[in-house]
């Protein structure tokens, strides 16, 4: 049997609440339900409040039309559930051109986890609120089944937990882009290379993970004990975690960040140990947002397409308000690595490896690259112009020491 409109991106909850379900249980008409709803004045106080109390007792929501009618202009929330940061503004810079070309007003909100109460879903729609778009955030089962209840349809960007619910989301291909970062310090002879990531159950992470691990095992090359530290994809993961492996009695030559951002705060606990990046220490982010540009050196990372994912989210959800089908409960868009200036060369003397060839500069990943040359593009031809964006700067790793004592960081 196909799939009715009901869809909308959740899986169908209990039967709405109506007008005569309410006004079943206060023992009072429909027409006296309708007068508390539009305000109207000739209703007794303490039937107006048992009507409103089982009015938030039921779940009601009012049909769409009449939504629109209160609210004005229809829109679309996209909501975080942590404060908003440089991967947020691109997700939102995104939604909000879409929603432009749309017609369909874009609200932006921040909402914790706890704070999305019984009321939560109810609430969205009576601001005439015509779908969601949750970046980032971990669902349950009941307020998937709120949603249901108040036909909200639900695009999820990124999501930190997998419903068993079908939940459609939009995301980017994780695990190509763990591998390319990989394969790239992989290439310039690094051997000793640490991960530093987001949650340890988040679906993303996970996927930038695996293809770490895939990488390294592909090459042979080993991940010790602490290599592999979670965190939150924040600055302070970054310190915290980036202080964690280097502190090993063993540390890495190149640490792979989960994001921009924890990449920053490696770069920051680096600085403070006397290490340079990068003649000492390679790091590649992910994401590549404004602050990989605004990096010293420019920071290596993998590019997510976040404008386009808040596009796509947002094209998605107005579908699913229309009560189309979508072709794919999860779609991924593409990533690609963009090499900048926090990577480099590892001597033999530090890798115990001869280098291999390096890598090129912008390389398009492809979903199923498991071999180093499908995750990075060859160079392009003398007469090609190379993407203004990608640099080197030549640096000396042969001293042993930076002329303040500092021993270089030798196996």
């Amino acid at each position: 049997m196909p799939d009715s409109p009901r869809r909308a991106g959740v899986s169908a909850g209990p039967r709405r609440a109506t007008l005569a379900t309410v006004a079943a249980s206060a023992g009072v008409s429909v027409a006296t339900v309708s007068k508390v709803l539009n305000g109207r004045s000739d209703v007794a106080p303490a039937t107006r409040s048992l009507v409103q109390s089982l009015l938030r007792q039921h779940e009601y929501v009012a049909p769409a039309p009449r939504r629109a009618e209160k609210g004005g202009v229809a829109s679309i929330e996209v909501q975080f559930d942590t404060d908003l940061n440089a991967y947020s503004t691109e997700i939102i810079q995104g939604a909000v051109a879409a929603g432009a070309e749309a017609g369909v007003g874009v609200v932006v909100s921040i909402r914790k986890g706890s704070d999305r109460t019984a009321g939560w879903a109810r609430d969205l729609a009576d601001a005439g609120r015509r779908a969601l778009i949750a970046v980032t955030s971990e669902l349950t089962g009941r307020q998937l089944a709120a949603l249901a209840r108040a036909r909200l349809p639900l695009v999820v960007i990124d999501p930190l937990n997998l419903p068993q619910t079908r939940v459609t989301s939009i995301g980017s291909t994780n695990f190509a882009g763990g591998l390319a970062a990989t394969h790239h310090l992989l290439s310039l002879g690094h051997r000793r290379i640490a991960y530093v990531g987001g949650p340890a159950t988040a679906a993303c992470n996970q996927a930038r993970l695996h293809g770490y691990r895939a990488a390294m095992e592909a090459e042979g090359a080993a991940v010790p004990p602490g290599y592999v530290q979670a965190g939150h994809f924040r600055y302070h993961d970054g310190v915290v975690g980036g202080a964690a492996v280097l502190d090993l009695p063993v540390a890495p030559t190149a640490i792979f960040a989960g994001s921009d951002e924890t990449a920053l705060g490696i770069m920051e606990a680096a600085r403070a140990r006397g290490l340079r990046i990068p003649e000492d220490l390679s790091i590649v982010g992910f994401d590549d947002t404004q602050i990989a540009q605004m990096a010293s050196p420019p920071l290596t990372t993998v590019r997510q397409p976040l404008r386009e994912m808040g596009g796509v989210a947002l094209r998605t959800a107005l579908r699913l308000v229309a009560g189309e089908r979508v072709d794919s409960h999860h779609m991924e868009l593409a990533t690609e690595l963009v090499v900048r200036g926090s990577t480099a060369r590892v001597s033999g003397s530090r890798a115990g490896v001869r280098p291999s060839s390096a890598a090129e500069s912008v390389a398009p990943v492809a979903q199923s690259a498991l071999a180093a040359p499908a995750a990075v593009s060859r160079p392009a031809p003398a007469s090609t112009p190379r993407p203004a964006r990608v640099s080197r700067k030549p640096s000396s790793r042969a001293a042993a020491t930076d002329g303040k004592g500092t021993p270089d960081r030798t196996a």
